[in-house]
């Protein structure tokens, strides 16, 4: 069986939705072929927390490790793509049905925000309660990833889900777009760019399908 890869990063694009406040995304060319250049050559303008990205603990953390501190390898492993049917508010184990959400040591969560207009920036969404990051803590899980702009609500000053996940050695992934991804295992790839001092960095997200076992 040939592996099949999906990617689960959302498209950067000039007008999208960017986190109330942030700077929105522009690529600007700075010489043309066109216009007699010898390059093409454009610049970009984005926050480090555009479009689908990891958050370094430092982002919420003033003691938090950098993007050039934090481990990769949270980045890079087994994953597992788990669906939810809420569509807004802190998401706590029951909410997963009683599924096991241990079969992989980074876990993904897919909800309608992965179906959501690009355009428009949509403040309702589900996120990790603490009770969850708990639990995920206890089962081994390094990462949690999820097509949510947020572990907290745009309105939180406190950021408890954020830090919930930090106290229990879990590293974020947000804003994955998981619309065409069914439920299962695979490979995670979501490397961030190593910034020194960086609070955070737009990734290329994939996932892989595992070969079938013989």
């Amino acid at each position: 069986m040939t592996q099949k890869l999906y990617d689960i990063s959302r498209t950067l694009f000039s007008g999208m939705a960017v986190w109330p406040g942030d700077a929105p995304f522009e690529l600007q060319p700075t010489s043309s072929l066109t216009g007699g250049d010898i390059v093409n050559l454009t610049t970009l303008t984005l926050s480090a927390h555009t479009g689908t990205h990891i958050d370094a603990p430092y982002h919420f953390a003033e003691d938090g490790r950098t993007l050039e501190q934090v481990d990769l390898a949270a980045f890079w492993g087994p994953a597992q793509v788990v669906t939810v049917s809420k569509s807004a508010g802190p998401l706590t184990p029951d909410d997963f049905g009683g599924r096991d959400l241990g079969l992989a040591t980074r876990l993904l969560v897919k909800s309608d925000s992965s179906n959501a207009d690009p355009r428009v920036f949509h403040p309702d969404y589900v996120y990790p309660s603490p009770e969850l990051a708990e639990h995920l803590g206890a089962l081994g899980i390094v990462l949690y990833g999820a097509d949510a702009p947020s572990m907290d609500v745009p309105e939180s000053a406190a950021l408890p889900g954020h830090h919930a996940l930090q106290r229990n050695g879990i590293m974020i992934l947000e804003g994955l777009d998981l619309a065409s991804v069914p439920d299962g295992l695979y490979e995670l790839v979501a490397l961030p760019l190593k910034i020194l001092g960086g609070d955070g960095s737009p990734v290329r997200a994939v996932l892989r399908s595992l070969p079938d076992k013989p």
